[in-house]
């Protein structure tokens, strides 16, 4: 006896069951044979049509009525299958493209991953967290030969797969500048000859990127078009605008960028972000700038890694623990040292 016979027979079985003794078990042994009817590609047409010529045979009395309302069902069921086998086949699509979305996150991690530096004058905190699975925010650590920490930061105008190849193909410059190669405005003037040469017109990065030089305690920077971050100086306890100009990578290859600087005493901070950060959305809009240095203000006190960790958990709550755009924070601050002691700001 072929598939569709036993099945034939097993549907009768249960149809003439329910109709003697209508109980829960032959309730759930429907619920069984739908999940083989579903496993065997049986379609649901199919089954109405089982259904229908079964009560033919069971019950030939009665009224013509009732036999031609299964034609009503028949046909519903036959837009259903279609409708069916269409949504199946879309989530085997969409389940194959998640698979793949995952391996790409997964090699994104892998490639763009970096190391905090240690330095002793230094105490560094950074978190980035995507908004959905591929982020467009990236953040880079470098310590140099002569004991300096150079960290870029940059978003990707665009996400999902094409900003985390363009981020990739970032992260390949970089590493493929020479170990000498550490002013700001140069390292920006080589990627911005890649960035134009390699990625398409439609995508631009903005990026900010810094050397900290540990033997003057000097912060040499240049942007590219980044969010503004800020200095934060101890000893008046004040917060400033990181100042500078920069026009976007890729826009023109033959731009030059003006490099900065800033002293940091002891106690001073520098706080770099991504535009997620200041565009945190609430139910009363964007958050102000004012806003955000409030929250790092009344958390100075800790270490810059709780830092970052506590304003991204704030601003989090804030928007009901759903991001709107990507989040990336780094806190680079100038330790204190008191009768040989290294210690941290402690906010007094």
């Amino acid at each position: 006896m072929d598939f569709k016979k036993v099945m034939d027979e097993k549907y009768k079985e249960i149809l003439e069951g329910y109709m003697l003794d209508p109980s829960e078990i032959a309730l759930y042994s429907s619920q069984k044979f739908s999940r083989k009817a579903i496993e065997h590609k049986i379609s649901p047409e199919d089954v109405v049509s089982l259904h229908r010529s079964l009560l033919s045979e069971l019950h030939p009395d009665l009224p013509e009525s009732v036999h031609r309302s299964f034609d009503i069902l028949l046909e519903v069921m036959i837009g259903y299958g279609f409708a069916y086998r269409e949504h199946q086949t879309l989530r085997s699509i969409q389940q194959e493209l998640n698979n793949e979305i995952d391996i790409a996150v997964n090699m994104q991690n892998t490639l763009l991953q970096t190391h905090i530096p240690n330095l002793k004058p230094l105490d560094v905190g950074a978190i980035s967290v995507a908004a959905k699975k591929m982020s467009g925010d990236y953040y880079h650590f470098v310590q140099n030969k002569d004991h300096s920490m150079s960290v870029a930061i940059a978003d990707i105008i665009g996400k999902g797969i094409p900003a985390a190849l363009c981020m990739s193909m970032i992260k390949y410059a970089m590493d493929s500048l020479p170990d000498d190669y550490h002013a700001p405005n140069s390292v920006l003037e080589n990627l911005n000859r890649v960035v134009e040469q390699n990625v398409d017109a439609s995508m631009f990065i903005t990026m900010f990127y810094g050397m900290y030089q540990v033997h003057n305690h000097t912060f040499y920077y240049s942007t590219a078009g980044h969010e503004p971050g800020f200095f934060y100086r101890q000893s008046d306890q004040s917060f400033h605008t990181i100042e500078g100009k920069g026009l976007l990578l890729g826009v023109d290859k033959q731009t030059k960028y003006q490099q900065y600087e800033h002293t940091l005493q002891v106690g001073d901070m520098i706080i770099l972000m991504s535009d997620g950060v200041t565009e945190c959305r609430t139910e009363e809009g964007f958050i102000e700038r004012d806003t955000l240095l409030e929250m790092i203000q009344q958390h100075l006190h800790l270490p810059s890694q709780e830092l970052v960790q506590t304003i991204y958990k704030e601003l989090e709550r804030a928007q009901d623990f759903q991001l709107r755009d990507d989040f990336t924070l780094i806190v680079i601050k100038r330790k204190i040292k008191i009768r040989g002691l290294t210690r941290l700001f402690k906010g007094y």
